[in-house]
């Protein structure tokens, strides 16, 4: 099968850790790793966003990155991109005519309008995945929501147009469902990890304290983590540690990681607390499996790929009960749930697995087990390209009845 990936802004070049690199772009990447280790190709476009990247790279065996020239070829925020998406879509759809997919799949609410415009002219069918939508970072972000206004009602369109969305997590099922969303296009496949690198098997960190909880996530303030910073106060002989964001160089500069400086501070635990920086992906598995407890605690999240890959490690994950975190994370069998926005509930609940190293052990071990049963990336490709084959089977037999 030959399959077009379509992720404006999230490629799987991207260096991780930046403010709009992430889970999306490890999504991106694994998944068509795999569809392509199961015999099928692999295009995936996302916007130039470099004059000097080439047109065509080839990423792996059977996958291809093409860079579309759409608006200047630097770096934006990916809030500034959707004027540039009818560009986007024009060249997607030249280039479609040339070299004809058998499916598309669109990643991101920008990616989808600008894959369903050019798709319509071709005739192909388009499978989305929003990985995270518009009316919920409104909810919870509401006036700091640097969305364009658009956004909310592009999503309806696209939940309407696309031939199938995909969901990631039971509860994004239900956020598409309240706005108007057709059942009988949704289909929930979730993210997955990557269980030949993230093993319970492997080094670890050396530990400067005790005990030591790790946080991994991109520097936004959305990701709860001052809330674990201030729930430290009550953690007494932990350390902290925070990974992500820009290279420990560039640390100083970055607002988020001044403003949880600032909070360290002011909580009387900076000498516990830890900043990282950016860690290189190979990197990660060691430091996850130095942590006692990895703590992943946003407002909101629509799936989260950190605990999975924690879980994978055998560590026991605290995490707020919001979005995918519901689904990945079983409370009281892998993990333990807090509300988020809440320091004092995750302070009890750190202090609890801290205290207690067989429960630790035990959540670790169960987790381990979870994210090997459902989460690798062989199981979560297999289930998307069967809902490719469905879709193609449908307009096979529908073709063959206005014929006959």
């Amino acid at each position: 099968m030959n399959i077009a990936m379509v992720s404006e802004h999230a490629s799987p070049l991207a260096v991780l850790g930046g403010v709009d690199a992430g889970g999306q772009n490890v999504h991106v990447a694994a998944l068509a790793t795999e569809m392509a280790k199961q015999g099928n190709h692999v295009t995936v476009y996302t916007r130039r966003d470099d004059p000097a990247l080439p047109k065509t790279v080839d990423f792996l065996h059977r996958v291809v990155i093409e860079h579309v020239d759409a608006g200047p070829a630097r770096e934006l925020p990916k809030d500034d991109l959707f004027c540039h998406m009818d560009e986007f879509a024009d060249r997607l759809r030249c280039e479609w005519e040339r070299m004809r997919p058998d499916v598309v799949h669109a990643h991101f609410w920008m990616s989808g309008r600008a894959a369903l415009a050019a798709a319509a002219a071709c005739e192909l069918p388009v499978v989305q995945t929003f990985h995270a939508l518009g009316i919920e970072k409104r909810r919870h972000q509401g006036a700091k929501d640097t969305s364009p206004p658009v956004r909310l009602a592009e999503e309806r369109a696209i939940m309407c147009k696309a031939d199938r969305v995909i969901a990631t997590a039971s509860q994004e099922v239900f956020e598409l469902l309240r706005q108007g969303a057709d059942p009988r296009r949704i289909r929930v496949v979730p993210c997955g990890v990557d269980l030949a690198l993230f093993t319970p098997e492997g080094p670890a960190e050396q530990k400067t304290a005790g005990r030591r909880i790790v946080v991994l996530s991109r520097l936004v303030e959305r990701k709860g983590i001052a809330d674990v910073v201030e729930a430290l106060a009550d953690v007494p002989e932990a350390e902290l540690v925070i990974a992500g964001g820009p290279p420990l160089a560039r640390l100083g500069d970055d607002p988020e990681a001044q403003r949880l400086r600032k909070r360290a501070s002011d909580c009387g635990v900076a000498d516990r607390v830890h900043f990282r920086g950016r860690v290189d992906r190979q990197d990660v598995p060691a430091l996850l499996r130095s942590a006692d407890v990895v703590a992943c605690v946003p407002w909101y999240e629509p799936f989260g790929i950190v605990p999975l890959e924690a879980m994978a490690c055998g560590i026991p994950v605290v995490a707020s009960a919001v979005g995918g975190l519901i689904d990945t994370v079983v409370h009281g069998v892998t993990g333990l749930h807090v509300p988020p926005k809440a320091p004092q509930p995750l302070a009890n609940a750190l202090q609890s697995l801290l205290a207690d190293e067989e429960r630790r052990a035990h959540l670790g071990r169960n987790g381990a087990a979870r994210a090997r049963a459902r989460y690798g990336w062989p199981r979560i490709a297999r289930d998307t390209l069967e809902i490719y084959e469905s879709l193609l089977a449908k307009r096979t037999a529908r073709a063959y009845e206005a014929t006959n």
